[in-house]
C-alpha cells in the first residue's frame, strides 16, 4: 500500500508568532561560537549550513524520526548518517587504497539516526542554492526528485551487490565531480607543506605566526603521551613503515584564550625520509553532535568512549578506505579526533557552475555519493551500533512506496528552504541586537 504523505509543513513552525521562533533560534543556537555567528548571517544558504541543530529541532518536533514516518522502520530509522549533509560538505578524498574518491566530506555531526534526515537537508540546501540563482520552484523540483532518484538508483545497486559498484574516482565520475578530483589531483604535498612549514639545517619545522602558539615542556609532553594513545586506534592498513610516526614538532591552536589550545598540530616524517613526504595531522576536540540532542540514543554510549572516537567511528562508517591516519585520542579528559590535513581535499564549488545540465550533473552526482555513504564501511563486519546491511533496509523501505519518495523529498526542501529564508531574517536580527549571549 503506497505512504500518504502530508504536506511537508513543520507543524512546530508555520503559523507560530515571531518571538516563539525567535526563543527556539536562541536554544538551537547556543553552543555556537561568535564566528560561526557571523558566518551565518551572511546569507539564508550560509545560515543554513551552520544551523544543522536547528534542521534537527524541527525534524524532532515534526515528529519526522517516529516510528511510522515515511520510509522509516527501527533499522532505517539507526543508520550512521552523516547529520549535517548539506551541498557544502562534499568533496575529495584521499583513500587508504591510494584512490581520489569524491564523497561526503567531515564527521562532526555523525550520529545513528533516520536516513531520510540526511536527504531531507541535502535537498533544502539544494533548494536554497536554486532560489539564490533565481530558479523557480518547479524547477528546484526537478533538481530535488532528481538527487532522490539518483540516490533510490545507487542505494538499489548497492543492495544488489554492493562489492561491484565502485565510488566515484578518476575513473568512474564525470562532470562536475571529475572536474572535482581531477583539480584534486593537481595538488602536492609540498604545495600543502610551503605556507605551514619550513626547512632549517636539514629538517622541517612549523613556521610561526600562522595564529598557532608554542607549547611549554610540560604541554609538549602532554600532547605525545595522547598521541601515542592515538598510534594504538589506527588500522591496520597506516603505513608499515615505522619512522613514519615520528614527531617532528607540534604546535597548538588557540582557543577561547592563547593559554588554552582547542586543538593541536603535528609534523610527521610521513612515509619517506624525503621532506616532501612529510604529514601534517591535527589533534582536536569535537562538540557533541546535534542529532544526540534532539534524538539520543542510548546504546551510543556502550560503544562509544567520547566523541573523537564518535566521530573516527562515524567517518569510517561513511567512507569506504578512509584516511588511513584517521583515528582517535584523549588529552586532560577531553577526547579528540585524529586525523590528516590532506593537500587532496577540494570541495565541490557551487559558484563555478551555471549551466543548468552542470548544476542537475553536479545534483544527481549528490544523490548517487550519499547513498554510497549510507552503504560504505569497508566490506567488513558491522558495527554493533549498526549490525546490518544499510544499504538493504534502505531499499526495502523506498520500493515500499518508489512513487512517494522524490515528491516527499522535494515538498520537504521547498519548505524547509523557505522556512531557513524566514530564519534568516529573523537570526541576523537577533544578532544586530546582542541577543546570543557571550557572542
Amino acid at each position: 500500500m503506497p505512504i500518504s504523505h502530508a504536506p511537508a509543513r513543520d507543524s512546530a513552525w508555520h503559523g507560530q508568532d515571531t518571538a516563539r521562533r525567535e526563543g527556539q533560534l536562541l536554544a538551537a543556537l547556543d553552543t555556537a561560537s561568535g564566528p560561526a555567528l557571523r558566518r551565518m548571517a551572511g546569507s539564508p544558504a550560509a545560515f543554513f549550513a551552520g544551523g544543522a541543530a536547528l534542521f534537527h529541532h524541527d525534524l524532532a518536533a515534526a515528529g519526522a524520526g517516529a516510528p511510522g514516518a515515511p520510509y522509516l522502520d527501527e533499522r532505517t530509522g539507526r543508520v550512521w548518517i552523516h547529520g549535517d549533509l548539506h551541498a557544502g560538505n562534499f568533496g575529495t578524498y584521499l583513500d587508504a587504497t591510494g584512490r581520489l574518491v569524491f564523497g561526503v566530506t567531515g564527521s562532526g555531526e555523525a550520529y545513528v539516526g533516520p536516513f531520510t534526515w540526511d536527504l531531507k537537508r541535502c535537498a533544502a540546501s539544494v533548494a536554497l542554492l536554486g532560489h539564490a540563482r533565481g530558479l523557480s520552484d518547479a524547477r528546484i523540483t526537478e533538481l530535488v526528485r532528481a538527487f532522490a532518484a539518483a540516490y533510490r538508483e545507487h542505494v538499489h545497486a548497492l543492495a544488489s551487490g554492493a562489492d561491484a559498484i565502485p565510488p566515484a574516482t578518476l575513473d568512474t565520475a564525470d562532470g562536475p565531480l571529475l572536474a572535482v578530483l581531477r583539480a584534486a589531483r593537481g595538488r602536492t604535498r609540498a604545495g600543502l607543506l610551503a605556507p605551514l612549514t619550513e626547512v632549517c639545517d636539514g629538517e622541517r619545522r612549523f613556521t610561526g605566526g600562522r595564529g598557532t602558539v608554542e607549547l611549554d615542556a610540560a604541554a609538549r609532553y602532554t600532547v605525545l603521551a595522547a598521541f601515542d594513545g592515538y598510534l594504538e586506534t589506527l588500522p591496520e592498513t597506516g603505513p608499515a613503515r615505522p619512522e613514519a610516526y615520528r614527531v617532528k614538532d607540534v604546535v597548538g591552536r588557540p582557543g577561547a584564550t592563547p593559554a588554552d589550545p582547542a586543538s593541536y598540530d603535528l609534523l610527521l616524517e610521513g612515509g619517506s625520509d624525503v621532506l616532501e613526504s612529510d604529514v601534517v595531522l591535527t589533534m582536536r576536540q569535537v562538540p557533541a553532535p546535534a542529532l544526540a540532542r534532539h534524538r539520543p540514543v542510548p546504546e551510543v554510549a556502550e560503544h562509544v568512549r567520547h566523541e573523537g572516537h564518535r566521530a573516527a567511528l562515524a567517518r569510517r562508517a561513511l567512507q569506504a578506505h578512509a584516511d588511513p591516519w584517521l583515528g582517535w585520542t584523549a588529552l586532560n579528559g577531553a577526547g579528540l579526533l585524529v586525523g590528516e590535513v590532506s593537500p587532496y581535499a577540494v570541495g565541490l564549488d557551487w559558484s563555478a557552475l551555471d549551466a543548468p545540465e552542470e548544476i542537475a550533473a553536479a545534483v544527481a552526482g549528490l544523490g548517487r555519493v550519499t547513498a554510497a555513504a549510507h552503504a560504505a564501511g569497508d566490506g567488513k563486519d558491522r558495527h554493533p551500533l549498526v549490525p546490518f546491511r544499510p544499504e538493504r533496509a534502505v531499499d526495502a523501505a523506498i520500493a515500499a512506496d518508489e512513487d512517494g519518495f522524490g515528491p516527499l523529498l522535494a515538498d520537504a526542501a521547498l519548505a524547509a528552504a523557505s522556512r531557513a529564508r524566514a530564519d534568516h531574517r529573523i537570526f541576523v536580527e537577533l544578532l544586530r541586537d546582542d541577543r546570543f549571549p557571550g557572542r
